[in-house]
């Protein structure tokens, strides 16, 4: 199941965000890929208001850190495997303890550790249009991110 959705603009990608923010339940994956400046940390700074992070302005890239954690409704835990060398790395992480009913996970460059991912997950592939225009395709792989899909396609049309 894959949708896609274009985007013109940064606050756009950020409101994008805040809707899969809004329609997170907990135990979700959220796999992001994409070129450098693509727009991966924009719509994470959304989904983490999404999910009642107050401080949109802190969300960053744990480009060096690795991993950032932003407790709202749920705990957001947000890494990043641009510097990883292999699949083990994330597993060392604590990726796997990092699932549960009461979290959920965005992995910036998840290309780079595919291996780690669960089968259940929600990939959302971002590509530059333009300077500020993207392309981004949503996949819903597994019952769980479909669920999710549905809740999220309900969640853009109410807004």
């Amino acid at each position: 199941m894959t949708r896609n959705v274009i985007t013109h603009s940064p606050e756009e990608t950020r409101r994008l965000g805040m809707d899969i923010g809004l329609a997170l339940r907990g135990g979700e994956v959220i796999a992001l890929i994409g070129p450098l400046g693509a727009g991966k940390t924009q719509l994470v700074k959304g989904i983490a208001v999404g999910n009642d992070w107050p401080e949109e302005g802190q969300v960053t890239s744990p480009t060096f850190t690795l991993v950032n954690e932003y407790p709202g409704r749920l705990c957001l835990y947000h890494l990043d495997a641009y510097r990883l060398k292999d699949s083990g790395e994330l597993e060392a992480l604590g990726f796997d303890e990092m699932i549960s009913p009461e979290s959920a996970v965005i992995v910036e460059w998840a290309d780079r550790a595919e291996e780690a991912l669960p089968e259940d997950r929600l990939t959302v592939r971002i590509k530059p249009i333009s300077a500020d225009t993207r392309e981004l395709s949503i996949t819903a792989r597994g019952a769980a991110s479909e669920a999710f899909f549905e809740r999220l396609a309900e969640t853009r049309t109410a807004t």
